[in-house]
């Protein structure tokens, strides 16, 4: 998300002077800001109605995204469960729109390779399309599916932090010192975190 959001605002305004280049970091900041809380609004939303609807209730665990659409139907009715199975079906294309438009980012920046169409969706659906068709368990394929995730963070937040620190690069908009810190402490916590994640999961705890 990190390269295509940069890639897709780096040409929308380009300021001709320092003062017209902050004045877009402010409105793109501002574009950033607004877009994180409503994904974290839906998120906490999500978190509240599963609260809501479950705590209480003697439905037993649940393991899979196939028993909490069932729990949601039988638990709230009116069409709940068809809203959640709406809601997860929007949320894999936007996911997959995502993943391809930044994989095709990538791979024009870094490895200067340019792979047609057809060939980036295909190779995007591809892992799903495999885990339907041998019969994983799509809960446990999605969990998976985050952690190989957390392999990127890194990749992602450390160069971040470095070109964010440099003022030959960024110029005037070169993050302050204090800022610096509080980055290099928020991404030291987020790679470890990530790093303990993995090490649990390949010791089986």
């Amino acid at each position: 998300m990190i390269y295509l959001h940069s890639a897709l605002t780096q040409r929308r305004v380009v300021g001709a002077t320092a003062k017209q280049k902050e004045k877009i970091f402010r409105f793109e900041r501002w574009d950033v800001i607004i877009a994180m809380g409503i994904a974290g609004l839906i998120n906490i939303a999500m978190l509240t109605v599963a609260a809501a609807a479950f705590h209480g209730r003697t439905i037993g665990p649940l393991q899979g995204l196939d028993q909490a659409f069932n729990a949601l139907g039988s638990t709230l009715d009116h069409g709940a469960d068809k809203v959640f199975g709406l809601g997860l079906l929007a949320s894999g294309l936007s996911s997959s729109s995502v993943g391809t438009l930044a994989g095709q980012i990538v791979m024009q920046g870094f490895i200067r390779r340019r792979i047609p169409l057809f060939l980036r969706r295909a190779i995007t659906m591809a892992p799903a399309l495999v885990v339907i068709g041998i019969g994983l368990d799509p809960s446990r394929a999605l969990v998976l599916s985050q952690v190989l995730l957390s392999f990127g963070i890194p990749f992602a937040l450390i160069p971040l932090l470095l070109f964010c620190r440099d003022k030959k690069l960024m110029g005037t908009l070169v993050n302050r010192p204090v800022t610096t810190a509080i980055a290099t402490a928020v991404v030291t916590v987020i790679v470890c975190l990530n790093a303990f994640l993995l090490y649990l999961l390949v010791s089986g705890r």
